[in-house]
């Protein structure tokens, strides 16, 4: 459903005057699903993702239409278990958590993975 975007932003710092200006009407899809085929969600589990700003219960919109580059958060398996991780293919190919506390998870011929896709979005209730 189409909600209402204030053609002014929000200041984070100081307040300004309130500007009753409507840009137009938004809807979230079309920020947020590019392809609505190739998209789906999942929740998020676990605090191993924190720094990159994925929280427990996080919502998180995930797409399947490209292929995973170096650097991206996707959504993989390891040996049949899904885990959300930042995908390092250099020097070697691993899953890097984004909290210190978690160890990485080396890639390699023993170890099953499949990546079912890139995180685009993280969704989270203040």
């Amino acid at each position: 459903m189409p909600v209402r975007l204030y053609d002014a932003g929000v200041p984070c710092g100081f307040p300004s005057p309130a500007q009753d200006y409507l840009e137009q009407r938004l809807s979230l899809d079309d920020i947020c699903i590019r392809h609505p085929e190739s998209t789906y969600l999942v929740r998020a589990e676990g605090l191993s993702m924190q720094d990159a700003g994925i929280l427990d219960g996080d919502l998180l919109i995930v797409e399947c239409f490209y292929r995973a580059q170096h650097g991206d958060i996707v959504i993989d398996t390891v040996d049949g278990e899904f885990t959300c991780k930042r995908l390092q293919l250099l020097p070697r190919p691993m899953l890097m958590p984004a909290n210190p506390a978690f160890a990485p998870i080396p890639l390699g011929d023993d170890i099953e993975t499949v990546i079912f896709g890139v995180v685009r979005h993280a969704i989270h209730t203040l």
